[in-house]
């Protein structure tokens, strides 16, 4: 009776223990930026996660910078993420990469484009941070690959495909996930209006999509 006591007695403590939150850092440009406003993917990651009683385990945080590309995140990582110790870092990068390559002649070549996302790979891990990948989604909704930048999104997609399989990294299929939404929903081909407020940019649909595939990846992490 006593061993059932003490055992009871442990159990209970235990219990009582607060679990230490994971910090998780979501990390990219302007779509991340806004994501933490109301209604914002990172927002609604940490609602999906109240609703499922585990709002307790995750500390969400955004660290989004407009305009942002591979680079750039590769030049502020030690102040915006590995400063604040994080658990979980998922790298959401690309569009403007591209996008800028074709409006202000200052995107990213794509070999440029895997040196510095694989050097962004390599300091994360050797801060025993978990990493995970994100593909770009779309510069333009058009589901008959008419947008005008397709092709390189296919590209730069590829690359970090091919990168999480190599380092066997968790991946964030963005460009797929929007693709199959709106071959599904977008029936008058639209430029924008399905997941997005301006082609790029999320409306409420897309940040919905955007929370969901990222929270299915987190927690199997």
């Amino acid at each position: 009776m006593k061993k059932l006591l003490s055992l009871l007695a442990v159990c209970l403590l235990f219990s009582f223990i607060p679990v230490k939150k994971q910090t998780v850092i979501l990390f990219g440009d302007s779509i991340t930026q806004a994501g933490v406003n109301p209604g914002g993917y990172i927002v609604k990651m940490g609602e999906l996660a109240a609703k499922e009683n585990k709002a307790a385990e995750y500390d969400f945080i955004g660290a989004g910078i407009g305009g942002n590309k591979v680079y750039d995140l590769f030049l502020r990582m030690e102040d915006d993420v590995l400063n604040r110790k994080p658990d979980i870092v998922f790298i959401y990068i690309g569009v403007n990469d591209v996008w800028h390559k074709r409006s202000y002649g200052t995107g990213t070549d794509a070999d440029k484009f895997e040196k510095f996302y694989t050097a962004i790979i390599k300091k994360l891990q050797a801060q025993n941070c978990k990493v995970a990948l994100v593909t770009p989604a779309v510069i333009g909704e058009r589901t008959d690959f008419s947008n005008e930048l397709d092709g390189d999104l296919n590209h730069y997609s590829s690359i970090i495909r091919r990168l999480a399989e190599k380092n066997k990294l968790p991946l964030v299929d963005l460009r797929k996930s929007f693709l199959d939404y709106n071959k599904q929903y977008n029936t008058e081909n639209k430029e924008s209006g399905i997941l997005t407020s301006d082609r790029v940019h999320l409306n409420e649909k897309g940040n919905e999509l955007v929370a969901n595939e990222f929270w299915k990846v987190l927690k199997a992490m």
